[in-house]
Parts: C-alpha cells; structure tokens; sequence
C-alpha cells in the first residue's frame, strides 16, 4: 500500500525523465513534443532507513517498504482541452491519484526545446492550471446535467449536489483552485465522487540542471507561487536522479557523495509529498516481517489496524505501543518494556509517527 501520483506538465519539461529516476523504469525520454503517447506508470519503493533498523534488530526475513505509484501522462499544451497537441484524452488517467505532480522546467539551455520558445514557470504553470480547470467544468457540467434530472424527480439530496455543483462551476469560472478550500463533510463527499483535478493537492516538482545556482531564481518564483498556494516545492535534476536511479544500490551512496548530495530525489519527493498529504507512518515489526505503513496523520488505532486486515478492524482489542526513538535508545524491544515504555491503547488512540504497533484483535 501506498501513494498514487499523477504526474503532469508541459511537453519537454522533463517529466519522463523525472518519471524514470523515482521508477527506475525505461520510459522513452526524447527531446520533442509528445514523446509519451500511452500513459506510463511506475512502482517506487519508499526508502526509510528506519525500516532497515528494524530488520537488523528483529532479524526479520522480509522487509516491506511502502511504495509511491507513479502515473505519467502525455505532455498537455495550451487548448488540449479543444483538442490541440494530443488533447486532455489522458487525464482520466489521473483523476483517481492522491496527488499531482506538478513538473516545471526550471532549467535553461538550447539543447532541449521548449514548446513555448522560451522558459518561464510561472507561464508554464498557467497554462497547465488552466486547462485542468477547463477540463473539470467538462465533468461538472456532465455531472450538473444528471443530477438536474434527480431533482426534477423529487430528489432532496440531488437538490443539495445540484446547488454545490453551481457553487464549484462559479469558482472554476473565476480560475480558483479548488484544492485551497474549505468544505462542509457533505461537500467534501460530492467532491470526491467528482474526482476534478483543480481539487487534489499540488507537489511542484522544479526540475533543474546540474548548475543548480544557475537555475535558483526560476526555482525561487515556483516556491513564491506554491507557498501562496499552500502548495509543496521539490527541487530535482532530473537527469542526475537518472543516473543515480539506473546505478546498482552498493554504488549510490558514493555517487551522491560525488555529486554532495545527501539523499536522492525520491527520499525528498517522499517526504515533501507525505507533508503535503499529511501523512505519518507506522510500523510493524517482527521475526517474519518488518512493514512501514503510511495512513493519514490522526487515525485512529482500530482504522490503522484495518489497513493491515479488515478483521484487525472490525475485531480490534487493543493496540501494544511504543515509539521507534525509544527502542533505538533502548537496543532492544525487552528493555523497552523493562524501562516501562510499552504502552496498552484502546480505540480512541490516534496512531503516531513512528509508532511501532502491535494489534490484538478476535474475530
């Protein structure tokens, strides 16, 4: 289990290639419009080095990592949603993501053409936010146009969608972003049925050259627009993360450390997209089997249970705890205990970051 992020742009801003390094996959990255056709999706694992401490502690035979799900599609120009360049025939591709990735060409150079003649993100972004929205009031007005026929048959909660329906077309009109706003529990749940692309949160992903100083004011204005926004920045050479993705594992470090680099890419990507989502992260742990967990930030115990097994959920007894910090300072899960540090917790407790847990259930 994991994300799911669609990742959108203009043609030639490096999004295949940006694709390839979190996937480690062979996607076809050319220099000229439309290189990707069909949409592309990938698998990444989430490195966390806290699970590899966990194996190493439990002696576990199986370590599973969470996974980011990547889904590429085709480059979207201006007036796709008329049906220019390939169009916006791709978009239901991504409808159904957590989150967009939204790829910027922050990076000069001659050798990789841009579709607009010249590199400006913050144009670039327009352009992409703008047939989005198009797109979106395409799918409201198909969902208004049979809701309208629930409410001429009496329907009382059709009358309700119907009236949220024009609210959200009148701000698409305006150009605002739907991800920004607050909704009522109601709202939010026609919001979702809707699946509109203008609501889903944004991780702007710059993509840089390897002078990254060089490209640092463009990457300055994609920060300015996404923090107005309440949008997340991540800044990424796409094609150093490349080559350090097509690298066997033992050679990494020494070519992050070449490059001064401390983490790659994807470890950023992550953790940026994690926030973004307000997410946190559990773990379970044991002679089989050392597992992270991503669940959103404030679940409760017998829900996070039921992300490992629905019986978990609905037979749930209660939760054993306690946090990885505490079992780092401690050496080993006996001198937790020993120390009074492993916790009993009922249904009402909000699962942690970090937390190590144990559910006890009967079905």
């Amino acid at each position: 289990m994991g994300l799911c992020c669609g990742m959108i742009g203009l043609p030639n801003v490096g999004k295949t290639t940006v694709f390839n390094a979190l996937t480690g996959s062979g996607a076809l990255a050319a220099n000229y419009p439309f290189a990707t056709v069909d949409p592309n999706t990938g698998i990444a694992l989430v490195p966390d080095p806290r699970l590899g401490v966990l194996t190493d502690l439990f002696k576990s035979k199986k370590t599973t990592y969470s996974t980011l799900e990547v889904r590429d599609i085709a480059g979207l120009v201006e007036g796709a949603s008329k049906g220019e360049g390939l169009g916006n025939q791709f978009l239901g591709h991504i409808r159904e993501v957590d989150a967009l990735l939204h790829v910027v060409r922050c990076f000069q150079g001659t050798d990789v053409v841009h579709v607009s003649g010249g590199v400006n993100p913050l144009r670039d972004i327009g352009i992409i936010e703008t047939e989005l929205l198009l797109a979106d009031l395409d799918t409201l007005d198909r969902r208004k146009q049979k809701t309208e026929k629930k409410v001429r048959a009496g329907d009382k909660k059709a009358a309700f969608e119907l009236a949220f329906i024009d609210k959200l077309i009148g701000l698409l009109d305006k150009g605002e972003w739907l991800g920004n706003l607050k909704y009522t529990p109601e709202e939010r749940v026609v919001l979702d049925e809707c699946q509109l692309l203008a609501a889903k949160p944004v991780l702007f992903v710059a993509n840089v050259s390897e002078q990254v100083s060089a490209d640092e004011v463009m990457v300055k204005t994609v920060r300015e627009f996404a923090d107005k926004r309440g949008a997340r920045v991540v800044t990424i050479c796409g094609q150093l993360e490349a080559e350090l993705s097509s690298l066997p594992d033992s050679e990494r470090e020494d070519f992050l450390k070449e490059m001064g680099l401390t983490e790659s890419g994807l470890v950023r990507l992550t953790r940026e997209a994690y926030t973004l989502l307000n997410i946190v992260t559990f773990f379970t742990a044991g002679e089989i089997e050392s597992r992270a967990w991503p669940i959103p930030k404030g679940m409760k115990a017998p829900q996070a249970a039921g992300k490992i097994h629905s019986d978990m959920e609905r037979g749930f007894i209660r939760a054993e705890v306690y946090h990885y910090d505490d079992l780092l300072a401690c050496g080993s899960e006996a001198k937790v205990k020993e120390k009074g540090l492993f916790r009993l917790e009922g249904k009402d407790y909000v699962i942690k970051e970090a937390d190590i847990v144990y559910f006890r259930f009967n079905v």
